[in-house]
């Protein structure tokens, strides 16, 4: 299996379902709609941003493990939180949809050969193969989750 920094993409997709199983609920939902700093993102934003995200990474994933010979397009990351409106959903089923993503994340990746792993693709902003893709989703996740707790919880 693939590996960056001694960890394989099997293991950190694992992980990144553990830390949303981790999330410490009560002091997300205390926060509610507050944000560090005006024009921010609430964490209901960051979640739904998350899904989206993570979303249009695995369509990626899949059309360059199929085959995909067009570059893929980029999207607005800022105009999909505000078209989500976030803050009307339940913060639980957000957190429950990110984990069944990355669940689903899971058995692709699980099904895929080193081969497909290596399968090279274009986006709008260059080139990178599945297994980047693979490894990127779960930091994603990871960067965010950093900035709720670094940024977030003391609030």
């Amino acid at each position: 299996m693939h590996k960056c920094d001694d960890v394989d993409i099997i293991s950190a997709i694992s992980t990144s379902i553990k830390e949303v199983e981790q999330i410490p609920l009560d002091k997300w939902k205390a926060i509610g709609l507050k944000t560090y700093a005006p024009g921010k993102w609430t964490i209901s934003d960051i979640v739904q941003h998350l899904i989206d995200a993570e979303r249009i990474f695995i369509y990626r994933a899949l059309s360059i493990a199929r085959g995909e010979k067009q570059p893929l397009p980029p999207f607005s990351e800022n105009d999909y939180v505000t078209e989500a409106n976030a803050s009307a959903r339940d913060l639980d089923s957000l957190i429950a949809e990110l984990k069944n993503l990355h669940i689903s994340l899971l058995d692709m990746y699980s099904s895929f050969s080193q081969d497909i792993l290596m399968r090279r693709g274009k986006s709008f902003a260059g080139e990178y193969t599945v297994a980047d893709i693979g490894f990127i989703i779960p930091g994603h996740q990871r960067w965010h989750f950093e900035v709720i707790r670094d940024k977030y919880i003391e609030l």
